[in-house]
Parts: C-alpha cells; structure tokens; sequence
C-alpha cells in the first residue's frame, strides 16, 4: 500500500499539471489587426469617361481589366495628394455629396475603390479645371460610380469622404510579368486596408527576396525563379499586419497568368 505523502506528491504533481493545462488553454491569442474606417474630410469629385465605365480599363495601379479582375464600375481615379504615390492603389472609400443642389438627397453615399491617378494639370487653375492638383483631396470617379451620388450634369460635387475596410470575396491575388530574371507581380483583391508597403517573394530553394515597390499595385523582385513554387509575404500599408501566402503558384508558373490564395488582411 502506498504511503500517504507518496499519494499527496502524485496528488500535487497531478494539480500542478492540471493548472498548467489549463493556463495553456485559456492563454489569448493575438488578434490579428483589423482595419478601421477614418474621420470624413472633405474634398471634391468630378467623373471621367461615360456610362460603360471602358475609359477606367488599365489604369495608373496596374489592374487590367476592372470588370474581369472583380473591381467593376465603382473606381475613382485619385489625386496625386491621396495617390501616395501608388500606395493607395486599392484603397476603399465611402463618398458622399454634399452642399450641391445637384446631389442625390435619398443616397447616403457611394463606395469606390481606388484604381487610378488623376495627374496634375498646371495649365489650369486649381479651383477652376486644376481639379487634381496638389494639395487638394480629389477624387476623378467613374461615370457610374458618380451617377449614383449626384447628377452627371453638375459636373463637379463637394463631397465628404473616409476611408473604409475593403470587403471582397476570396484572397490575394498575384497577376505574374516579367521574365526569367525579373518578377514583377501585381497585387489584387487586397482586404482591409487595400494597400501594400513591403512585400517578399520566396521559391522553394531561396530565402526570403525583398521586392521593391515599381508603380501602382506591383512589386519587383530581379532574381531567377523559374522551376520554383513560390510564397510571399506582405505588410500592409495601413495596418503594418503581416501576413504569408505559402506556394502561392506551382513550380510551373509562368507569366501572364494569374494565382490566387486563401489568405488575406482584415
């Protein structure tokens, strides 16, 4: 028969274990940052282009075709003050007119997503055809995405904006250019706050690769890649959350094409 200190020590053994356990499973985890809407500002919109939106197709971010990568009508071309220089590629914001006769009073505002750049025209005045240059806030809309938020005759609007988290189906995808000794990949249905500051490719047989940002939404990386499956890691401009995509496209993978992941930011 075993001795009563021998069953206390087991006992002790057995509780300490227990509460070990326990603190193990109930430890928090680390919640992953989420991107939050801003304060409105206030700022101005006109529209480019007509009803069909076909003028928004292959903009300064590097997108493509808008209808077919998933971003539709509902885009605006920034000004060089919001365009950050092409960080702001895919950006989400909430607009709403406001102070014009010409708004639509029953809508509450339009959503629009980031996709091109409304360059600088110094031959006009600021306030009078200058529209998009610096230091103003401007947003050169789609003609169906201002259709919805004030009549197209007004031509220009005052309008309230902030920016919101950008919801869309699915994860990142990675659109491939370049060559055998130069990757450059367009980065698309970025979540949360839409926008990319580093980025990182890695093959099955290297480390990690630093990619220097090229324009709009695309990042480069000058290394030989082909033959390897790749991953790529991500910091997001707005919320510096990282996260990585693993074997992202196969040891096949070839420009022009298109690979998608389940992975994305919040």
């Amino acid at each position: 028969m075993a001795s009563s200190s021998n069953s206390w020590s087991c006992c002790c053994r057995f509780f300490s274990l227990t509460l070990t356990t326990l603190a193990i499973i109930s430890k928090p985890s680390v919640a992953a940052p989420i991107f939050r809407p801003s304060p409105w500002a206030l700022a101005h919109a006109t529209f480019y282009g007509d009803e069909t939106a076909s003028e928004t197709i292959g903009g300064a971010c590097g997108y493509g075709n808008l209808f077919s990568n998933g971003y539709g009508t509902d885009t605006a071309a920034l000004s060089t003050t919001l365009f950050n220089n092409g960080f702001a590629c895919g950006t989400c914001y909430q607009i709403k007119c406001v102070q014009s006769p010409w708004c639509y009073s029953t809508v509450p505002f339009t959503t629009v997503t980031a996709t091109n750049l409304c360059p600088p025209n110094w031959a006009q005045d600021s306030n009078n055809g200058g529209w998009c240059n610096p230091p103003r806030a401007h947003f050169d809309m789609s003609k169906p995405a201002f259709m919805k938020i004030a009549q197209w005759k007004a031509g220009i609007v005052p309008v309230m904006y902030r920016r919101v988290p950008c919801v869309w189906p699915g994860g990142l995808r990675f659109s491939f250019q370049g060559n055998g000794y130069w990757l450059l990949v367009y980065v698309m249905n970025v979540g949360g706050g839409g926008d990319i500051q580093n980025m990182w490719v890695k093959g099955s047989r290297t480390g990690w690769i630093s990619m220097s940002h090229n324009w709009g939404a695309s990042y480069q990386a000058f290394a030989t890649l082909g033959g390897q499956s790749l991953s790529f890691k991500l910091t997001s401009y707005a919320t510096k959350e990282t996260i990585i995509a693993w074997n992202v496209a196969p040891a096949n993978w070839n420009v022009g094409l298109t690979y998608s992941t389940n992975m994305n930011f919040h």
